[in-house]
């Protein structure tokens, strides 16, 4: 018996036997082809073609997020760019496997050096040309290995296209090696309650029919389980299970301080789910979808709608609403501000919309109207805040058009230190954690070799959302958490203990959290944070937290 360890994702337990992901296909040789150049083409063409009608065939079975994810990647297989430099390719002498394989890899390169909304594209860009590339060979894609009885998962990482196909009935837990609490992955393991472990060194080890237990909660794999240990796995594993079945209530910890639990959304169509899983309001609302797929700015009218159709399922509640998050990282043909190096760096957040503040005015419009048709309780926010110059811009022009409460977003560190200022005219702040740790850690979030820095448990990371607790409690205003740290229940009591008033994450994460907080105390809780705050890695805050 042994142990490994990663990053839980969740509270959850599992026990069995382990399968794994094949390899990913190799890398198709670099000669020169000796085929002919029209053959090739049309070789190529078929193959992306019927990638992308298996890729359709599955998205029409399936629904909501997954059913996305795979429409996304059917229109990549064919994309009329990506076509073009494949047969250029071809012409200039590859094969077509090889031009497939570069021309992806070419196009996933260039997604992630923009990073944000276009960077999370790359992984779906690499599991297209891997089929595309098997559709040529004439062979099976690697992909999610079948079984009759239930199984543990391990992968380097995990395909969208993968994640949104998972068979919930025999994937019982996920193993990845690569991988952080932001990853792909980790987000639809919450999504979808899979107890599962990223960023687990040695993970490649393991073999398959290796029985393990995977407990979410203490970040650990154990290898070879003794009955004794698949015993206490099981007992616990129910206990999980009955937390997740418990009776729905408002968030509050065990002595009965209150803190909301809220939803993050990215569609009005999720509201049904998050309100049926206990969400008190929405926590961040992106308004992303409906400026992504359009050639121009979406009609004041039409936006209206959509806020409408989202408030009604919340009345009398709280819902925050997240204005344009674009920038140079996102094909937005309307708001298109010239090439930039380092796009997460550049023109983008509340910095856009300044610079195009006719589709700030239009969004805030159609909020207002929104607002007025509806009883839900709505606040609105900036993101990309730097400092108090911006909030006190982005609060009187929302004020002026008739927004009632109107705060910022928390992700770059110097509004951090500044926060005494910017609560002087904002209602209230919320933390992208996800952005802050990126920013905070000069670590892309999108790139794999600096993963293991992108960790909201780091203590720099807890100490800024510290002073942001301080400095709302002194102003008498409220600090929500919005980022994918507030879906870790373990996470969600420290930063409690370090002031946050609410969290908003994932519906699914809803049951995992309000069972962590009811579990402790204020003083607990800020014992803990404290434990973890003076730690001086992510990995010992965690472990410090546990006492």
């Amino acid at each position: 018996m042994s142990k490994l360890f990663g990053i839980g994702v969740g509270r959850g337990i599992a026990v069995g036997p382990v399968l794994r992901m094949p390899e990913p296909l190799s890398v198709p040789s670099d000669s020169d082809s000796q085929a002919n150049v029209e053959h090739e083409i049309a070789r190529a063409e078929r193959a992306l073609s019927d990638t992308r009608d298996w890729f359709s065939e599955r998205a029409a079975n399936v629904s909501d997020e997954p059913r996305a994810v795979l429409e996304a990647a059917a229109l990549m297989a064919t994309d009329p760019a990506v076509m073009t430099d494949v047969r250029s390719r071809i012409r200039l002498g590859k094969t077509a496997e090889r031009a497939v394989f570069e021309a992806f890899g070419e196009f996933r390169e260039k997604l992630e050096a923009l990073g944000g909304y276009l960077g999370e594209r790359a992984a779906d860009l690499a599991d297209v040309s891997q089929r595309a590339i098997a559709q040529l060979r004439g062979v099976d894609a690697p992909t999610i290995p079948q079984s009759d009885t239930p199984f543990v998962l391990v992968a380097r990482d995990l395909a969208p296209a993968d994640t949104a196909l998972l068979d919930l009935t025999r994937v019982v837990g996920l193993i990845t090696s690569e991988g952080g609490p932001t990853s792909h992955t980790a987000i639809i393991a919450r999504a979808k309650s899979i107890p599962a472990i990223v960023g687990v060194a040695g993970a490649h080890e393991l073999s398959d029919g290796t029985r393990v237990v995977v407990d979410a909660a203490a970040s650990t794999v154990t290898v070879d389980a003794t009955e004794e240990e698949v015993a206490d796995a099981n007992l616990r594993r129910r206990e999980w299970r009955d937390e997740q079945r418990a009776p729905i209530a408002d968030g509050e910890l065990k002595d009965g301080h209150k803190v909301d639990l809220l939803a993050n959304l990215g569609d009005p169509r999720e509201a049904t789910d998050a309100v049926t899983r206990g969400a008190q309001g929405v926590g961040l609302f992106r308004t992303e979808f409906l400026f992504l797929d359009s050639p121009t700015a979406p009609t004041v009218e039409d936006q209206e709608e959509a806020y409408v159709q989202l408030l009604e399922h919340f009345a009398h509640r709280k819902v925050v609403v997240r204005v344009l998050d674009a920038g140079a990282d996102k094909p937005l043909t309307f708001l298109r501000s010239g090439h930039e190096e380092n796009p997460a760096l550049g023109l983008r957040g509340l910095r856009t919309l300044r610079a195009h503040e006719h589709i700030l005015r239009e969004q805030l419009q159609a909020l207002v109207n929104a607002q007025n048709r509806t009883e839900a309780e709505l606040w609105v926010m900036a993101p990309m805040v730097a400092d108090a110059e911006e909030a006190d811009y982005f609060v009187r022009l929302a004020k002026s058009m008739g927004i009632r409460t109107v705060g910022v977003m928390a992700e770059i560190p110097s509004l951090v230190l500044v926060a005494e200022q910017v609560f002087r005219s904002v209602d209230f702040v919320s933390i992208g954690t996800n952005d802050l740790t990126q920013y905070t850690l000069a670590a892309d979030r999108m790139l794999g070799s600096v993963a293991s820095y992108q960790d909201p448990w780091h203590p720099a990371v807890l100490r800024l959302v510290e002073q942001l607790g301080v400095a709302g409690s002194a102003a008498g205003k409220p600090v929500g958490v919005c980022g994918e740290a507030a879906s870790d229940p373990e996470l969600a009591v420290v930063l409690v203990g370090l002031g946050v008033t609410s969290l908003s994450m994932a519906p699914a994460a809803l049951a995992d959290v309000r069972a962590a907080l009811r579990a402790v105390t204020l003083d607990e809780a800020r014992e803990r944070a404290l434990r973890a705050r003076d730690a001086r890695t992510a990995r010992e805050a965690r472990e410090a937290s546990r006492g």
